[in-house]
C-alpha cells in the first residue's frame, strides 16, 4: 500500500469544516451532487437554485415529527443531539434540503408535548446546532414553522399505538393543556373525532381575533429565529388539519368575523402570516408553504352542506401566491377530518402537484412546486427490496424530468418515511440512475458498484 511523505502529511491535512466547534471533515464534493452534470444528468440529479439558495439535488427531506424533546424546564422544545444524529444522517447521505420537523410557533402549538419549538432563544440555539451539521455535509437545512391547533396536546404517537388507540389526550398530568387547545371554531363539536366519539382529541377554544393576530406575529418572530439559527429556507405549515388549514377549510371554520365565511376571509390568515415572514427573513431566503391540496371531503355529506377545501380551492390560493413572496408550494393531502374519503394510489398526491404546477406555468405564474407521496401505501407496506428500487427510482425521476410530450409534474420531490428506512435513499436512487454522484468522505470506499 502506498504512503505519503512526512512532508505531504504536514503540508496537506484534511480540512475542517469551519465555525463548528467540533472537527468535521470538509468534503471535497457534496455527497448526492453529480460529479459531472450534462445533458444525460437526470433532474432530478441537477442544481435547483431558489433565490439566493442553491440545492445540490432535487431530493428533499420533508418535516418529520418525532416528538423527541423536553416537554418541561429550560429544554423545552429544543432539538437535541438525537436530532443531530438523524437529520445530520440525511445531510450526510446527500439529500439536499433537510427539513427540521413541524415546529410550534407558540407553546400551545405543539402537537404532543414533546414537540419541537422555535419560540424562544434556547430553541433557536438548538436548531443552529442542527444547521451547522446539516451545512457541514453540503446541504440545507429548513425549518417548518407550525401551529397544531385542535389538534393540539396529545401524547406521542408510539404512546397511544401501546393503548391500542390511534390518538390519547395529553392532560396536564403529562404536560398537557387541555384548556389552551385552540382552532377557528370551537366546542365540543370541534374536536377532530367528535363524530366518531373516541375522544382522542380536546375540544377546541375559538381564537378572538386578537388571539389570531397573535398567531400571525409569532410567525413573524420565529421566522427572526430561524434566521438567526442559520437556516436556509422556511417552510410554512398549513396542511394535515392543523390550525391553517383548520382556517382554510369551510368545515373546520365557522367564524363570521374577517378570517370566516368567504374564501378571501379563510385564506386571510395564511396571506398574513406569509407576509409576516416575508418581512422577517433575507431577501434571498426562500419560502415554502405545504399546503393540503385536497381535504378528501368532497363527497361527505357535510363537505356537501358547508363546502370544502379542494384543489380547486388550492389552485386560486396558490395563484396568490408569487405577490406574497412564497417561492414554492409543497402539495400534501388530506388530515382534517377523521371522515375523509380518500384512495390512495400511486402518485395520487403527485397528480394535483402536476395539475397545479401546469396551471401556474400556462397564467405565466412563477411558483415552484414540491411533490410529496412518491412512495405507494403498498410499498410502504413492505421494506423495499432491491427489485422495487429501480421501478421507485425511475418514478422519481419522472416526477421532475421534462418530456416532448408532457410537462414535469414537480420541481423537486420532498421524501419523509423512506428516508427513515433508508437514509441513503438518495445514493441508492443515483446509482440505480446511472448518476455518478460523490459519496461522504468518509463513506467512498463502501460506494455501490455493478
Amino acid at each position: 500500500m502506498g504512503s505519503i511523505s512526512q512532508q505531504e502529511a504536514t503540508t496537506s491535512p484534511t480540512p475542517a469544516f469551519p465555525d463548528i466547534p467540533y472537527f468535521t471533515p470538509m468534503h471535497k464534493d457534496s455527497p448526492g451532487k453529480p460529479l459531472k452534470i450534462s445533458n444525460a444528468t437526470p433532474t432530478l440529479f441537477q442544481p435547483l437554485k431558489i433565490r439566493s439558495a442553491t440545492f445540490r439535488n432535487r431530493i428533499f427531506v420533508a418535516p418529520m415529527c418525532q416528538y423527541s424533546t423536553a416537554s418541561s424546564g429550560p429544554q423545552t422544545g429544543a432539538l437535541t443531539d438525537y436530532h443531530i444524529a438523524t437529520l445530520g444522517h440525511y445531510a450526510l447521505k446527500g439529500a439536499a434540503l433537510v427539513m427540521i420537523e413541524a415546529s410550534a410557533v407558540q407553546p400551545n402549538g405543539r402537537i404532543t408535548p414533546h414537540d419541537s419549538g422555535i419560540w424562544n432563544e434556547e430553541q433557536a440555539k438548538a436548531i443552529k446546532r442542527v444547521a451547522d451539521f446539516v451545512h457541514a455535509q453540503g446541504a440545507l437545512c429548513g425549518v417548518q414553522l407550525a401551529h397544531a391547533g385542535r389538534k393540539a396536546s396529545t401524547v406521542p404517537p408510539w404512546v397511544a399505538m401501546e393503548h391500542g388507540r390511534a390518538s390519547i389526550k395529553a392532560d396536564e398530568s403529562v404536560g398537557g393543556w387541555p384548556g389552551d387547545v385552540v382552532g377557528p371554531s370551537g366546542g365540543e363539536s370541534m374536536a377532530w373525532d367528535a363524530e366518531s366519539g373516541k375522544g382522542g382529541f380536546w375540544p377546541p377554544r375559538e381564537l378572538s381575533e386578537e388571539d389570531v393576530k397573535e398567531v400571525v406575529r409569532a410567525h413573524g418572530e420565529s421566522a427572526k429565529l430561524a434566521v438567526q439559527a442559520g437556516v436556509d429556507v422556511i417552510e410554512i405549515h398549513a396542511a394535515h388539519g392543523y390550525l391553517l388549514n383548520e382556517f382554510l377549510s369551510p368545515i373546520t371554520n365557522r367564524r363570521m368575523d374577517k378570517y370566516g365565511g368567504s374564501f378571501e376571509n379563510r385564506t386571510r390568515i395564511v396571506v398574513e402570516i406569509a407576509k409576516a415572514v416575508r418581512e422577517n427573513v433575507p431577501k434571498g431566503m426562500p419560502i415554502f408553504l405545504r399546503v393540503s391540496a385536497t381535504e378528501w371531503m368532497e363527497e361527505s355529506d357535510i363537505g356537501k352542506e358547508l363546502g370544502s377545501w379542494d384543489v380547486e380551492s388550492t389552485l386560486n390560493l396558490a395563484r396568490m401566491l408569487p405577490q406574497l413572496g412564497i417561492d414554492l408550494l409543497d402539495v400534501s393531502s388530506g388530515g382534517n377530518n377523521e371522515k375523509q374519503r380518500i384512495q390512495p394510489h400511486s402518485n395520487y398526491q403527485v397528480g394535483i402537484a402536476g395539475q397545479i404546477r401546469k396551471a401556474m406555468k400556462d397564467e405565466g405564474l412563477q411558483l415552484l412546486l414540491g411533490a410529496v407521496g412518491l412512495i405507494t401505501d403498498a410499498v410502504q407496506a413492505k421494506d423495499i427490496v432491491e427489485e422495487s428500487l429501480h421501478e421507485e427510482a425511475e418514478a422519481a425521476r419522472h416526477m421532475v424530468e421534462e418530456h416532448p410530450e408532457k410537462e414535469p409534474m414537480a420541481d423537486a420531490i420532498f421524501v419523509a418515511r423512506q428516508f427513515m428506512r433508508e437514509p441513503e435513499w438518495v445514493l441508492r436512487v443515483a446509482w440505480k440512475l446511472g448518476v455518478d454522484v460523490a459519496w461522504p468522505s468518509q463513506f467512498r470506499r463502501v460506494r455501490f458498484s455493478e
